[in-house]
């Protein structure tokens, strides 16, 4: 579903890139331009898309943001070349990113942490620490798929709380119903135990959610 969604927005954005190059005209300089309002929606979208998909270290990006920047037709051109590389890499299923490695060698350290605090009997900071990986698993599916993880509020960038991407990610197809439903129950028990309610939730209940989010996270992979 994931690279379904991806081509789709890439193959828009594609599309965006003829419409702004098929706007040029010349001025009275001699000079060829594109319109400004559709290079400018072109050049943003764009780059919105890239950063979620890649980050902005990436060569995609840099190449982007760097030779994409005035609203002629060479910059357009050069924007939809680099957008069409992003599409043979999503449609082959090239699209393995350095970053979900490495957040999946990380997110293992730390339920293996988890787990040994629970073998210990230490069933509270297990479960703060099993609800943070999830949450943290939760934001790098929203970049995978193209899901804004944060809001401007009062002129500020504010992370959205991690309920919110969830209802994202499943109004977004990336998982089912379901799931969406299990991770809120998930967040839910990592937020009592966050919270000091340690009588509201058992050792074996924050078992089950370490085996089930586990679970989750390896099918729904980054």
């Amino acid at each position: 579903m994931a690279i379904k969604y991806n081509s789709d927005r890439v193959d828009y954005l594609i599309d965006l890139a003829d419409k702004t190059y098929e706007s040029k005209f010349k001025a009275s300089t001699g000079t060829f331009w594109v319109s400004f309002e559709l290079f400018t929606e072109f050049r943003t979208s764009s780059l919105s898309f890239i950063i979620n998909l890649y980050g902005d270290s990436h060569p995609y990006y840099k190449d982007f943001n760097e030779g994409v920047k005035i609203s002629k037709p060479n910059d357009t051109i050069q924007g939809r070349g680099i957008l069409k590389s992003i599409k043979a890499e999503i449609d082959n299923g090239w699209l393995i990113t350095l970053k979900g490695v490495v957040s999946a060698e990380l997110f293992s350290d730390f339920l293996e942490m988890g787990e040994h605090l629970l073998e210990e009997g230490y069933k509270d900071p297990a479960a703060v620490m099993i609800g943070s990986v999830l949450e943290e698993h939760l934001r790098q599916l929203c970049s995978k798929n193209g899901i804004a993880t944060e809001d401007i509020k009062s002129s500020k960038v504010v992370p959205k709380k991690a309920d919110l991407l969830n209802a994202e990610l499943a109004g977004a197809s990336v998982y089912n119903k379901l799931d969406q439903k299990n991770v809120t129950a998930w967040l839910d028990l990592r937020n009592k135990a966050a919270h000091g309610k340690y009588g509201e939730y058992s050792q074996q209940q924050v078992e089950f959610m370490m085996q089930a989010v586990t679970e989750f996270m390896t099918r729904n992979s980054l």
